[in-house]
């Protein structure tokens, strides 16, 4: 049993999950410490939100506060943008680049951005996937079942192919925010490198997260192989 559970791919597990702790702790780190640097046009987040989507013609795309930290988000099923409170009312760097990176998302959606609209369509069934599949893998391990292994290993495959189509879509939104917020004269090209900061840091926790996953599913792989011999 041990062979199964600890492999040599544990390694490289383990150093993602550090990776992936780092990520989080830098992407706090850096909105906290951008948080405190006003921005010059002095808008807050809420007012750079719902200037970028009437640019856009998003005019019916509501923006709401709502509790907590780094909760922001942009509802698909509703059509609204929701910022954190500290984003929504702060006229900040970090605040006004949160929630222009929202805005992206929402963007994406009216204009039907294909890896966006792949990722909504998987949502339902990864939903399920990536509950079940690690029980299913280790029911097989555990029964020498090879046949529920390789269910396991498909639905959670599943699951890894929706996080590395989050990648593009997370990049693509910041990308549309950074371009916009200059543009519109939101930020000025010396506060762009602030926004950069704050929104590659918030990249960088999808790409380990994604990275855990792919590792995570190679191991489970090798498993199998390894059962089948």
């Amino acid at each position: 049993m041990f062979p199964y559970f600890f492999t040599q791919w544990d390694i490289l597990i383990f150093a993602a999950f550090g990776l992936s702790m780092w990520a989080s702790f830098r992407v706090k780190s850096t909105f906290r410490r951008w948080s405190q640097v006003p921005i010059h046009s002095r808008m807050t987040g809420y007012e750079a939100a719902r200037r970028m989507l009437d640019a856009n013609g998003l005019h019916d795309v509501p923006v709401e506060a709502i509790p907590g930290q780094l909760t922001d988000h942009y509802d698909p099923m509703k059509r609204v943008v929701r910022l954190s409170e500290p984003v929504y009312y702060e006229h900040t760097i970090a605040a006004v680049s949160v929630a222009c990176h929202e805005v992206g998302h929402a963007i994406q959606h009216s204009s039907h951005y294909p890896a966006l609209v792949m990722r909504h369509r998987m949502f339902p069934l990864v939903n399920f996937t990536s509950g079940i599949s690690p029980y299913l893998i280790i029911a097989g391990i555990l029964l020498s079942m090879t046949n529920l292994i390789f269910i396991g290993i498909i639905l959670f495959s599943a699951a890894v192919a929706f996080q590395l189509i989050t990648l593009p879509v997370e990049f693509n939104a910041s990308s549309r925010a950074r371009q916009q917020m200059v543009t519109q004269g939101f930020i000025n090209e010396q506060e762009n490198i602030g926004a950069g900061k704050v929104l590659n840091a918030a990249a960088l926790t999808y790409v380990a997260a994604a990275l855990v996953s792919l590792l995570q599913l190679l191991k489970f792989v090798m498993i199998f192989l390894n059962n089948r011999r």
